[in-house]
């Protein structure tokens, strides 16, 4: 398995403070995540996925299999973003546990409607 960097979320209300904390840790090789709140940092603990369905290690069905079990995840939105389009898979995919299914290549107009429409809790 490669080298994954490791993501950290800063929440702080200084602005001065949240600059210097990702310059330090963003030099330590740290992914750096801000928010100015606790309830943007809430929001940011709760994000949304779009996932591709066929990648190595880990593909898209074991990653939303895995979601769906962990009852703090579960209820996070997960749309499929993928490459397959024959009859039927859109169907396996949406009974597997996806709120969505968005064939590549997406179409660029309709893509962040489908976004909008996913995370304002309407299925197309």
């Amino acid at each position: 398995m490669g080298w994954v960097m490791q993501k950290i979320l800063v929440v702080e209300d200084n602005e001065q403070n949240r600059i210097l904390m990702r310059q330090i840790l963003g030099f330590q090789g740290y992914e750096v995540l801000e928010a100015p709140d606790g309830e943007t940092a809430m929001l940011m603990l709760r994000t949304h996925v779009l996932l591709d369905l066929q990648m190595p290690v880990m593909d898209g069905f074991a990653v939303i299999k895995t979601l769906r079990s962990i009852p703090e995840l579960s209820m996070l939105k997960v749309v499929a973003v993928t490459s397959f389009a024959m009859k039927g898979d859109r169907e396996k995919a949406m009974a597997a546990g996806f709120d969505e299914y968005v064939t590549k290549p997406i179409d660029t107009r309709k893509f962040p409607e489908i976004v909008k429409s996913i995370l304002n809790g309407v299925s197309s």
